[in-house]
């Protein structure tokens, strides 16, 4: 039977007097990854219009914009089961002057030894606001960069959510103030590192809005060569679903996203996931980094190839992704 949830936010947009509705469709909770269509391009592009809209303008941290689009996750992990990490979804940055929260939730795993090892699966949803106008337009959307990425953890947190299939505890974390120098996740691996968390992997995701073009691999991960991750993910999606780009090591992006701060203080396999690769898309904190770039399309058929990868490896009897010497 289809269920039909309907989440009703109301979240006034500062500066313009009004309430912003946000209304998102539940699909059948107990769709399975065998069907690979958990999520479509429909689903997709009402989450991106949102969190890419001109009314969030921009999403810096710390201003008033990605206050709107926290509230939005918030909500998002509340309706699809993601208990709150810490007493609330909200983990304060103290590494950074104004007001700034990470937002954290966690799907508890199923089994009773496993679950006290953790995945933590990540995205940057903060943007870089206003810049200088470009034919009249100053609003910098940051679809791509990072409503996108955003976009596809909060889809993966809402199959976990409400399927509760996984036996080793899953975090899901979107930070603030990765523009402002990877702050956001600095500040909560730090805080998981003084907890002792027995983390597992960290899985990123940046940039995912436009498929790749002429590669044999659906999506590259930073840092190719410092674990088996691909070749662990790949037989769990048996085709060449994750590949290496030349370009990302060359660009040294393993150092440049969410991922590295949890390699510093866990030195644990921490990877990226990525689907821009510097020439297919032309509008890298510009203004023209808009929804009407993306391909909604390609980013359900990310989420959807990519839950049946994480499942299995949550499930696996043993850890398989292994740093390599």
């Amino acid at each position: 039977m289809r269920v039909l949830l309907y989440v009703i936010v109301s979240l006034f947009v500062m500066g313009c007097g009004s309430a912003k509705i946000v209304q998102t469709t539940d699909v059948d909770p107990q769709t399975t990854k065998s069907s690979g269509t958990f999520t479509d391009a429909e689903r997709i592009g009402e989450m991106m219009n949102y969190l890419a809209s001109d009314d969030l303008k921009g999403r810096e941290a710390g201003d008033q914009g990605i206050e709107i689009a926290a509230r939005y996750i918030e909500n998002y992990f509340k309706s699809y089961q993601l208990k709150p990490y810490f007493e609330t979804y909200r983990d304060t940055l103290s590494n950074f002057k104004k007001p700034a929260y990470n937002i954290v939730g966690v799907v508890e795993g199923n089994d009773p030894d496993l679950k006290d090892e953790f995945i933590l699966i990540g995205a940057h949803y903060d943007h870089i606001g206003t810049i200088k106008p470009q034919n009249g337009d100053y609003i910098a959307n940051g679809a791509n960069d990072n409503a996108s990425g955003t976009t596809s953890v909060l889809e993966m947190a809402r199959y976990f959510g409400t399927n509760k299939t996984n036996k080793r505890t899953l975090i899901f974390a979107l930070f603030s103030a990765e523009e402002k120098g990877l702050l956001g996740s600095k500040h909560l691996a730090q805080k998981l590192k003084e907890q002792d968390l027995n983390l597992y992997t960290m899985l990123n995701f940046e940039m995912t809005g436009v498929p790749l073009q002429g590669k044999d691999y659906f999506v590259y991960i930073t840092g190719y060569d410092m674990s088996n991750l691909a070749e662990v993910s790949n037989r769990y999606a048996k085709e060449n679903l994750v590949g290496f780009l030349p370009t990302a090591k060359e660009f040294n992006l393993y150092q440049r996203s969410d991922n590295y701060p949890f390699h510093e203080e866990f030195g644990v396999p921490s990877h990226t996931f990525c689907t821009f690769d510097f020439t297919n898309f032309n509008h890298y904190h510009k203004v023209g980094d808009e929804n009407s770039l993306m391909d909604f399309g390609h980013m359900a058929t990310l989420v959807n190839k990519a839950i049946p990868v994480i499942e299995s490896i949550a499930n696996a009897p043993l850890q398989e992704i292994k740093l390599k010497e």
